[in-house]
Protein backbone atom coordinates (compact mmCIF):
# COMPACT_ATOMS: atom_id res chain seq x y z
CA UNK A 1 0.00 0.00 0.00
CA UNK A 2 1.00 3.67 -0.96
CA UNK A 3 0.16 5.92 2.21
CA UNK A 4 0.55 9.70 1.62
CA UNK A 5 0.76 11.97 5.04
CA UNK A 6 0.62 15.17 4.55
CA UNK A 7 0.89 17.62 7.38
CA UNK A 8 1.38 21.03 8.11
CA UNK A 9 -0.54 23.63 10.71
CA UNK A 10 -3.72 24.66 10.26
CA UNK A 11 -5.44 26.08 7.60
CA UNK A 12 -2.80 25.36 5.75
CA UNK A 13 -5.07 23.17 2.97
CA UNK A 14 -4.41 19.91 3.71
CA UNK A 15 -7.57 18.56 3.65
CA UNK A 16 -8.38 20.59 0.20
CA UNK A 17 -4.85 19.68 -1.31
CA UNK A 18 -5.98 15.87 0.21
CA UNK A 19 -9.32 15.26 -1.49
CA UNK A 20 -7.53 17.07 -5.17
CA UNK A 21 -4.71 14.44 -4.60
CA UNK A 22 -7.69 11.41 -4.05
CA UNK A 23 -9.07 12.74 -7.23
CA UNK A 24 -6.31 11.81 -9.04
CA UNK A 25 -5.35 8.60 -7.33
CA UNK A 26 -8.36 7.06 -6.47
CA UNK A 27 -6.52 6.60 -2.93
CA UNK A 28 -9.34 6.74 0.20
CA UNK A 29 -8.90 9.90 2.69
CA UNK A 30 -8.20 9.51 6.28
CA UNK A 31 -8.37 13.29 7.29
CA UNK A 32 -7.32 14.70 10.83
CA UNK A 33 -10.91 15.44 11.59
CA UNK A 34 -12.47 12.35 10.83
CA UNK A 35 -10.80 10.72 14.31
CA UNK A 36 -10.11 14.49 16.02
CA UNK A 37 -14.22 15.37 15.72
CA UNK A 38 -15.41 11.70 16.46
CA UNK A 39 -13.15 12.02 19.84
CA UNK A 40 -14.25 15.52 20.55
CA UNK A 41 -18.15 14.47 21.11
CA UNK A 42 -16.79 12.28 24.34
CA UNK A 43 -13.57 14.19 25.46
CA UNK A 44 -12.11 17.30 25.68
CA UNK A 45 -9.76 17.66 23.10
CA UNK A 46 -6.21 18.49 24.29
CA UNK A 47 -6.17 15.73 27.16
CA UNK A 48 -4.22 12.58 27.22
CA UNK A 49 -6.48 10.06 26.79
CA UNK A 50 -7.97 12.38 23.61
CA UNK A 51 -4.62 12.25 22.11
CA UNK A 52 -3.71 8.39 23.09
CA UNK A 53 -7.15 7.73 21.47
CA UNK A 54 -6.32 9.31 18.16
CA UNK A 55 -3.51 7.71 17.84
CA UNK A 56 -5.00 4.18 18.00
CA UNK A 57 -7.64 4.82 16.36
CA UNK A 58 -5.66 6.18 13.65
CA UNK A 59 -3.11 3.55 13.39
CA UNK A 60 -5.92 0.63 13.55
CA UNK A 61 -7.40 2.23 10.64
CA UNK A 62 -4.32 2.16 8.48
CA UNK A 63 -3.76 -1.09 9.52
CA UNK A 64 -7.03 -2.30 8.85
CA UNK A 65 -6.70 -0.70 5.00
CA UNK A 66 -3.56 -2.77 4.67
CA UNK A 67 -5.36 -6.12 5.71
CA UNK A 68 -8.30 -5.07 3.26
CA UNK A 69 -5.51 -4.80 0.10
CA UNK A 70 -6.53 -0.87 0.22
CA UNK A 71 -4.20 0.32 -2.66
CA UNK A 72 -3.33 3.68 -1.68
CA UNK A 73 -4.27 5.60 1.27
CA UNK A 74 -3.97 9.75 2.24
CA UNK A 75 -3.44 11.00 5.96
CA UNK A 76 -3.67 14.27 7.23
CA UNK A 77 -2.45 15.60 10.42
CA UNK A 78 -0.66 18.16 12.29
CA UNK A 79 3.10 17.40 13.45
CA UNK A 80 3.72 18.86 16.89
CA UNK A 81 7.44 17.66 17.80
CA UNK A 82 7.62 15.33 21.15
CA UNK A 83 3.55 15.62 21.07
CA UNK A 84 3.60 13.26 18.10
CA UNK A 85 6.70 11.67 18.23
CA UNK A 86 5.19 8.19 19.61
CA UNK A 87 2.52 8.36 17.20
CA UNK A 88 5.45 8.94 14.49
CA UNK A 89 7.44 5.65 15.69
CA UNK A 90 3.83 3.60 15.55
CA UNK A 91 3.62 4.30 11.79
CA UNK A 92 6.98 3.32 11.46
CA UNK A 93 6.97 0.36 12.59
CA UNK A 94 3.14 -0.17 10.90
CA UNK A 95 4.96 0.64 7.58
CA UNK A 96 7.93 -1.87 8.62
CA UNK A 97 5.31 -4.35 9.84
CA UNK A 98 3.52 -4.44 6.48
CA UNK A 99 5.86 -3.12 3.80
CA UNK A 100 4.01 0.22 2.87
CA UNK A 101 5.36 3.06 1.10
CA UNK A 102 5.14 6.15 3.17
CA UNK A 103 5.26 9.56 1.43
CA UNK A 104 5.64 12.94 3.93
CA UNK A 105 4.25 15.65 2.45
CA UNK A 106 4.51 18.79 4.65
CA UNK A 107 2.46 21.46 3.01
CA UNK A 108 3.81 25.72 4.37
CA UNK A 109 2.41 28.65 3.84
CA UNK A 110 3.21 32.42 5.47
CA UNK A 111 1.62 33.05 8.47
CA UNK A 112 -0.93 36.06 6.40
CA UNK A 113 -2.21 33.64 4.34
CA UNK A 114 -2.94 30.90 7.44
CA UNK A 115 -4.80 33.80 9.24
CA UNK A 116 -6.82 34.50 5.95
CA UNK A 117 -7.55 31.00 5.22
CA UNK A 118 -9.22 30.06 8.78
CA UNK A 119 -12.14 32.18 8.10
CA UNK A 120 -12.92 30.25 5.24
CA UNK A 121 -16.37 28.57 5.07
CA UNK A 122 -14.96 25.27 3.80
CA UNK A 123 -14.02 24.63 7.41
CA UNK A 124 -16.84 24.99 9.13
CA UNK A 125 -17.59 21.24 7.99
CA UNK A 126 -15.61 19.98 10.92
CA UNK A 127 -14.23 21.09 14.64
CA UNK A 128 -11.28 22.78 12.63
CA UNK A 129 -9.98 25.85 13.84
CA UNK A 130 -12.19 29.46 12.64
CA UNK A 131 -11.41 32.17 13.94
CA UNK A 132 -7.80 34.34 13.93
CA UNK A 133 -7.53 34.72 17.39
CA UNK A 134 -7.71 30.52 17.97
CA UNK A 135 -5.04 30.31 15.14
CA UNK A 136 -2.81 32.60 16.73
CA UNK A 137 -3.10 30.99 20.14
CA UNK A 138 -2.41 27.29 18.47
CA UNK A 139 0.45 28.94 16.04
CA UNK A 140 2.12 30.22 19.14
CA UNK A 141 1.51 27.19 21.67
CA UNK A 142 2.96 24.58 19.22
CA UNK A 143 5.68 24.38 16.32
CA UNK A 144 3.42 23.10 13.48
CA UNK A 145 6.31 23.86 11.06
CA UNK A 146 8.52 21.52 12.02
CA UNK A 147 9.40 18.61 9.84
CA UNK A 148 8.96 14.69 10.84
CA UNK A 149 12.19 13.63 11.84
CA UNK A 150 14.25 10.66 10.41
CA UNK A 151 11.98 10.58 6.98
CA UNK A 152 12.50 12.21 3.80
CA UNK A 153 9.65 14.84 3.11
CA UNK A 154 8.97 16.75 -0.14
CA UNK A 155 8.20 20.62 1.22
CA UNK A 156 5.27 22.27 -0.83
CA UNK A 157 5.21 25.91 0.27
CA UNK A 158 1.28 26.95 -1.11
CA UNK A 159 1.48 30.13 -0.42
CA UNK A 160 0.41 31.10 -4.01
CA UNK A 161 -0.29 27.65 -5.41
CA UNK A 162 -3.41 26.30 -5.75
CA UNK A 163 -4.55 23.00 -4.70
CA UNK A 164 -4.63 20.93 -7.79
CA UNK A 165 -1.64 22.21 -8.68
CA UNK A 166 0.22 21.00 -5.34
CA UNK A 167 -1.44 17.33 -5.85
CA UNK A 168 -0.32 16.64 -9.07
CA UNK A 169 2.92 18.14 -7.93
CA UNK A 170 2.93 15.13 -4.77
CA UNK A 171 1.45 12.34 -7.54
CA UNK A 172 4.70 13.26 -9.62
CA UNK A 173 7.36 13.52 -7.25
CA UNK A 174 6.30 10.33 -5.71
CA UNK A 175 5.16 8.98 -8.71
CA UNK A 176 1.59 7.52 -7.61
Amino acid sequence: MNLVVIYGPPAVGKYTVAKELQKITNYKLLHNHLTVDLISSILDFGTSNFFKLSSQFRIQLIEAAVLDKVHGMIFTFCYVPNEDDKFIKSLFRLTQKYNINLYFVQLTCSEPELYHRVRYPSRMNFLKLKTKKSLHNSLRKWHFFSQIPSSATLSIDNTGLGPKKAAHAIKKHYKL
